[in-house]
Parts: structure tokens; sequence; C-alpha cells
């Protein structure tokens, strides 16, 4: 034998087999599209089907099969796949990250039948910090899903009876532009800063319902000016891009709090539209509460970004561009 063979590693050889012919349809997709993504994914993994299994060899094999059997599970609970969850499987297999089809399979109930799902790891740990805590900041770049999963989780917990209403606020800070005096009653004014909130209740509960439940006050959209002397009781409390904060108004909102609540916090300081000058009451909050029992901070990437996918590398090409300068 030869020097150079015995330097060699053996070549793996694994086995998969799928319980039934629809679910191994489902698993390759149409055309075997998802199954070339797979071998795509891993260049060192062969994988040839015959019939209802698998046999993957190379030295990705272990890998490769890992990425199929955690999409099989996906299948297995009901979820369909697309090109984008097959992706995030196998990102989550490289990152070696434990269970990735649990990730993606845990969701929040939020009524009429729809359940909001996590769609990465990073999604994961915000829905558990609010599950877990009575604070929680989350900071991130845009499309990671910072808002629309507060909103889920607010919704869930007054489906269940954990708190009796929500409430909803942002400061009335325009992005760059001077939109000047806006016409109507209080909810007229502060409608345009609070639209992405609507657009998300909308879809969760329906536009009838979400006008109900406001009508009734079950449902609170408020400037966070309006919030000085409160007590935010039995309450779900959303403050949404919370970078437009001073730290003044930070602290203010913060000291809201009441029992039975549980405040959600969310936005981005790589988009701060404050005056030169002004420091962001998100910042100082993530600098000056680290470590207290029941706050936590859940920071987000562009690896969570859940919008079309050039937005994840245009957030990347951002902060690049912002490290240079």
């Amino acid at each position: 034998m030869s020097k150079d063979s015995l330097l060699e590693s053996p070549t793996q050889e694994v086995r998969l087999r799928v319980p039934s012919n629809h679910l191994m349809q489902e698993l390759v997709g149409e055309a075997d599209v998802y199954l070339r993504t797979v071998e795509a994914s891993f260049p060192d993994a062969r994988i040839v089907a015959r019939g209802n299994e698998f046999t993957i060899t190379g030295e990705s094999a272990e890998q490769a099969k890992t990425a199929l059997e955690e999409l099989l599970i996906l299948i297995q609970e009901g979820q369909a796949l697309d090109r984008d969850r097959v992706e995030r499987i196998i990102d989550m297999v490289k990152a070696d990250v434990p269970s990735p089809a649990g990730v993606l399979t845990e969701g929040v109930p939020v009524g009429r039948g729809k359940v909001v799902l996590p769609k990465t790891i990073g999604q994961r740990r915000y829905l558990d910090a609010i599950r877990d805590n009575t604070l929680v900041f989350s900071v991130g770049p845009a499309g990671t899903g910072k808002t629309y999963l507060a909103m889920a989780a607010a919704v869930e917990a007054l489906r269940s009876g954990a708190v009796s209403r929500i409430i909803l606020t942002r400061p009335a800070v325009e992005a760059g532009e001077r939109l000047g005096f806006l016409p109507g009653d209080l909810a007229a004014k502060i409608d345009p800063y609070l639209r992405p909130l609507y657009d998300a209740l909308y879809e969760m509960l329906g536009p009838d319902e979400t006008a109900r439940l406001i009508e009734r006050g079950t449902i609170e959209i408020a400037p966070l000016a309006y919030m000085r002397g409160r007590t935010l009781n039995d309450a779900c409390v959303i403050l949404d891009e919370a970078q437009n904060t001073s730290p003044e108004q930070m602290k203010m909102f913060l000291t809201r709090l009441g029992f039975n609540s549980k405040m959600i916090i969310t936005g981005d300081i790589t988009q701060v539209d404050l005056p030169s000058g002004t420091g962001s009451g998100l910042r100082v909050a993530r600098d000056v509460l680290g470590g207290i029992p029941g706050v936590a901070f859940v920071e987000l990437s562009a690896r969570d970004v859940v919008r079309h996918r050039i937005v994840a590398a245009i957030v990347e090409a951002y902060q690049r561009y912002e490290e240079r300068s």
C-alpha cells in the first residue's frame, strides 16, 4: 500500500430511508429542485436516490444526510418546503445548530388557525426571550422580523388571557423628510408612524377584528409622548423604532411598566433619525441595563433577514461601509 493511500481518509457512505413515496416526492421537490439544492450546498457529497432511499457518499455525507433528515422532519410536521426554507435549514446544519427543524416548527399561534413561525435561529432566540423575560430589547437591521414577531407574541398573550390589552407606541420622528402638519384627530396624526404595526395586526387578526379591538380599547395606539405619568398594568406594551427615542424618553417609557405586564422594545441603531448630536435611548439602554434579571437583549443580524435575500446583502454591505468609515 502506498504512503499516499494511507493518508487518504476513507470515503463516507451513509443511507437515509424515507417512509413513503409521498414524503419522498415532497423532499426532493418538483424536478428534484430541493435535492439539487442540497447537493450544490455540499459539493463533497454525492447523493443517489433509489426508490425511497438515499445513498450518500463523500466527505460531507453526514452533513448532507442531516440536512435531508431535518427537511423530512419539517414535511412530517406539516410544513411545506420552499427554496428559502431549504436553504435556511442547510445554513443551520452547516453552523451546527441543534435541531434546525425545531427552530422552524415551534411557532406562535395568533388565532384564525394561523401560526407565526420563526425562520432563523436568531428569531427563535427572540421568541424564547419574550416568553422568558419581562422586558425584551430586540436590536437588529431591517427585515429581521423584530416588529412582526413582537406583534405575534402580543396577540398570543392577548388571545390566551395572559394580558388584557396591547399597547403600541412609537416615537413620531420623520425619516429624513419634513412631512409638515398632519390633519385629523390624534389617531389620524399618529397613524403614518404606526403603519407597520397596523399591517402586522391586519395580517394576524384581520381588519375587522383589529378595528373592533381598537374601538373597545383592547388595543391602544398612542404617541410615546402620551406615556408620561401612566402605569401600564396587565398589558403587552410594544415600543417600535426605539432607536429614535432620546435617553430621557427611553427612561420615561421603561418606568411605565406595571404589574403583570411585558414590554418589547425594537429598533435598529444603524438607522437613527434623531437630530445630529442627540443620543439614541436604545443605545444607552443597551449599555445601562445589561445584566438585570428579567431584562433580555436579543441581537439580530443580516443572517436573520427574512425579506428578499438581496436585503441581507445590502445590510452587510452597509455594515462594511460604516466600519471602514
